[in-house]
This record gives C-alpha cells, sequence and structure tokens, in this order.
C-alpha cells in the first residue's frame, strides 16, 4: 500500500522532451514536477550512448530505476531508432507471413521480438507502444498502412496477443492501439478529425474484436468521431465511448492513455484537450511536442493519478523487474 502511495505522487501525463540532452528548464520541471512518464522520439537520438545517457539522466532525476520510458518502435514505417538500430520490418510483414504458415510466422516473429526487446532493455526504455491492433479496411489511410498486421480481424487478435505476451515475458511493457479501431478511417487523426459513420454492430465484429482478448497494461485511444455511438465527441472525449464500448464492450481493465493531445483532431487548446480527455475517463494524457512551456502548463493543470491507475502502474513495474 505504501508503494500505491508513492505512486499517486505522479501527475496524470506523459510528456516528451524537445531535444538530445536535458535543458536546465527540463531538469528543473522533472525535479519538481513527476509526469507519469516520457516518450521519445527520433529528435531526442542520435547515438546509441547518447539515448543511453539521456534515460539514465532521466531516471536519476526522477530516483526511479523503472520510471516509465516510451517509445513508438513499430519497426519500418514508424521506428525512432531507425538510426541506431536495424529494425525495417513491419507488422503487415508478419501478418502476410501468418496466414501463409502460422508455426513458420509464430516462430520468426518471437524471435524478432525478442531480438527488439533486448535492443530496448539495452537503451533503457520499458515501454514501446506497440501493437497496432487496427485492422485494415479498403478505406484505410495511409497512416495506418502497413502498421496494421492485417485485413482479417483474427490474425491481428493472434499476432497482438503474441506481442503482449512475449514483451511482457522480455520485460518489456506495451501499449495497444488505437483504441476503440482507427483501421476504419480514411483520414488521418494528425492533421484533422475523422468521422466513422459504421454502426456498433460492424465496428464490433471486425474493428473492437482484437482488442477484446488482450492483456496489455496500456490502451491508447484513437481521435476518431464515431457518429453513431457518440455525435458529439472524438472518442477521447467521449464517456460513452470509453465507458461503454472500451471498458464494457471490448472489456479494457488496464490504464487508458490519449493519443497526443496536440493533434488536429481535437479542436482546443492544450489543456482545455488534457482535461476533457481526463473527465472522459483516460487515465493518462499524452503530449509528444515537447515544447517546454506548454509542459509546465499542462502538468500543472492536470492532476495526480488516481488509486486505479497507480494499482495498474504498480503492475507494470512488477512486469519490468
Amino acid at each position: 500500500m505504501e508503494f500505491i502511495k508513492i505512486l499517486m505522487r505522479k501527475k496524470a501525463i506523459i510528456i516528451s522532451i524537445k531535444g538530445t540532452t536535458l535543458t536546465k528548464k527540463e531538469k528543473l520541471l522533472l525535479s519538481r514536477e513527476k509526469p507519469w512518464g516520457i516518450i521519445l522520439f527520433k529528435r531526442n537520438i542520435k547515438s546509441f550512448e547518447q539515448i543511453k545517457n539521456l534515460i539514465k539522466d532521466i531516471k536519476r532525476l526522477m530516483k526511479d530505476s523503472k520510471f516509465p520510458i516510451l517509445i513508438d518502435e513499430e519497426g519500418a514505417t514508424v521506428s525512432r531508432l531507425k538510426d541506431i538500430i536495424n529494425h525495417n520490418f513491419e507488422a503487415n510483414y508478419f501478418g502476410q507471413l501468418y496466414k501463409l504458415d502460422k508455426k513458420i510466422a509464430t516462430t520468426l516473429y518471437k524471435n524478432y521480438l525478442k531480438s527488439l526487446c533486448d535492443k530496448l532493455k539495452n537503451i533503457g526504455i520499458n515501454i514501446n507502444t506497440i501493437p497496432v491492433l487496427d485492422v485494415l479496411r479498403n478505406n484505410t489511410n495511409d497512416i495506418i498502412g502497413k502498421r496494421s498486421f492485417s485485413k482479417s480481424n483474427l490474425v491481428v487478435s493472434d499476432l497482438g496477443e503474441i506481442t503482449i505476451n512475449e514483451c511482457h515475458a522480455n520485460k518489456i511493457v506495451t501499449v495497444i492501439k488505437h483504441i476503440p479501431g482507427h483501421g476504419c478511417s480514411s483520414i488521418d487523426s494528425h492533421k484533422e478529425m475523422p468521422k466513422v459513420n459504421l454502426d456498433i454492430r460492424a465496428l464490433n465484429k471486425i474493428d473492437f474484436y482484437p482488442f477484446k482478448s488482450t492483456y496489455s497494461k496500456l490502451a491508447m485511444t484513437a481521435h476518431i468521431l464515431y457518429s453513431k455511438i457518440d455525435a458529439e465527441n472524438v472518442s477521447t472525449f467521449s464517456k460513452k465511448i470509453i465507458n461503454e464500448i472500451i471498458r464494457k464492450k471490448i472489456g479494457f481493465k488496464g490504464i487508458l492513455m490519449s493519443d497526443d493531445i496536440s493533434m488536429k483532431a481535437l479542436k482546443y487548446d492544450l489543456i482545455t484537450n488534457a482535461k476533457k480527455s481526463l473527465l472522459a475517463g483516460c487515465n493518462l494524457v499524452l503530449y509528444c511536442a515537447g515544447n517546454i512551456k506548454d509542459n509546465f502548463k499542462l502538468i500543472k493543470s492536470v492532476p495526480y493519478i488516481d488509486q486505479f491507475t497507480a494499482k495498474k502502474t504498480s503492475e507494470i513495474y512488477k512486469i519490468l523487474r
């Protein structure tokens, strides 16, 4: 219980930093406040030794050897570490292989995941925002594209489960995304708000399906307006979608984090986006731009994590032992 109380001193936000070393202002921020975690991007990575030292500095400042350090290391299209590790495989490659020969594909994919996890651990990263559980459709936007395993919800579900189990076995925590499904959208939510007009029956059969059988401790929302479910709010801002779809119908029991609150799909200012996300039922908000002024404003505006989030965070720390 004492550890839960310590974890509850964390703020309900994952932030990012601007460069390859911590600035004086970033050090000041991290010495005063405790974000739940920090996510890294290509702008933060110059060399193997540099990124390793940056992560050591962050964990030292936070006085936490297991402090959550996140990265999007999906492979090929989305690979923040591609300048320092060879990571050219995309999820769709393994999906195609799996449809040809499940046994061979499973063996190769597990070996690939172990190698990736070993590299991440060596650097000091402990959370990878995989797997992408969005199911490819005929109109899926290229922002998802080959990041998805397959057009088959069964293949996506199987490979998603393998991803989570293997990563956890190798002490890397996963983030399933983009819940409750981005494959049904033809719009890139980084640029504008996607609107999906499919009803619950159609979504439940295909898009929701892969998210149902996973044991991931973390999930990231899709900034999508599902008009037949909630015509007013994108899923990140929707109590109805978070409570009735993500929590009940899909049955997700872990920590729910927003996708980046600086994306164009969200129409308000950053603080309003953060507050609306948390009010709707997200446990954490994600801010990826790394602007130090906004980092200060946001971290002061969000609450400390609640007991539920602290308990689930303690489960994450157990995986990292």
